[in-house]
C-alpha cells in the first residue's frame, strides 16, 4: 500500500508541475503536450512514453486497490465478532474517509481520462491543442465540471494527507518526533497539491487564463 501510494504521489506532483505550465501561455502548454507524446523518440514510437506511463499507473492503481482490499479483509478477520458497543474512534477526518475518498478519486480518474485524455467528454477534444481543451473544459458555462473537479481534488488532498502520513510511519517513522514530522510533511504536501491543481480551473473560471 505504501509503495504503490508513493509512486502515485510522485506522478501527481509531476502531473501538477506540467499543468502549471498553462500559466506560461498557450504555446508553451501545447508544446509541453506535444513533447510528452514525442518523449523517448526515436527509441520509443510516437506516444510510446505516454502508453508506458499509463500502463505503469494502471498497475500501480490496481495494486493499491488490491492492497486496500487485503488490509480491509485482514482488519475484519481480526475481529470477526462485532462489538456490542463500538466506541468512537479517535482519528482525523481524512483517516475516517479513506475508503469513500478512494471511490470518489477512482470515479474522478475515469471522468478525467474521458475528458482530457481521450477528449470524449470535452467540448473541444482536440489532442493537438491541449490548452484549448482545458480552457473549454473549465469555462463558466461548465461550472459543474469545475465543481466536480474541485470536490475530487479536495478528496485527493484528504486521501493524501492520511496516506502520506501512514506511508512514512510504515517505512519507519515510529518515534514521537518522527510522528510530528510525518504529520507536518503530509499536511504540507497535500496542501501544495490541492492548491496547485485547483489553481488551473479557477484561473480559467476567473478569466486569468484564456
Amino acid at each position: 500500500m505504501a509503495a504503490t501510494g508513493i509512486l502515485l504521489v510522485l506522478f501527481l506532483f509531476a502531473h501538477m508541475a506540467g499543468n502549471l505550465k498553462i500559466f506560461v501561455g498557450a504555446e508553451a502548454f501545447d508544446h509541453y503536450g506535444h513533447w510528452l507524446r514525442d518523449l523517448g523518440a526515436p527509441l520509443l514510437p510516437h506516444t510510446g512514453f505516454l502508453w508506458l506511463q499509463r500502463g505503469g499507473l494502471t498497475v500501480a492503481v490496481l495494486a493499491h486497490i488490491f492492497a486496500a482490499v487485503v488490509l480491509a479483509r485482514r482488519a475484519r478477520a481480526a475481529r470477526p465478532v462485532r462489538y456490542a458497543h463500538r466506541p468512537k474512534v479517535q482519528g482525523s477526518y481524512a483517516a475516517r474517509t479513506m475508503r469513500w475518498g478512494g471511490v470518489i478519486i477512482l470515479l474522478f480518474v475515469v471522468f478525467h481520462i474521458l475528458d482530457l485524455t481521450t477528449g470524449t467528454l470535452n467540448p473541444v477534444g482536440d489532442k493537438q491543442h491541449p490548452h484549448a481543451n482545458v480552457v473549454a473544459d473549465f469555462a463558466a458555462s461548465r461550472w459543474y465540471v469545475t465543481l466536480f473537479y474541485a470536490l475530487a481534488i479536495v478528496a485527493i488532498g484528504f486521501h493524501l494527507r492520511h496516506g502520506i502520513f501512514s506511508a512514512l510511519r510504515t517505512l519507519g517513522q515510529r518515534t514521537p518526533r518522527g510522528e510530528r514530522i510525518a504529520r507536518a510533511v503530509a499536511l504540507v504536501l497535500s496542501l501544495v497539491l490541492v492548491v496547485g491543481y485547483l489553481s488551473v480551473p479557477f484561473a480559467v473560471l476567473t478569466g486569468l487564463v484564456k
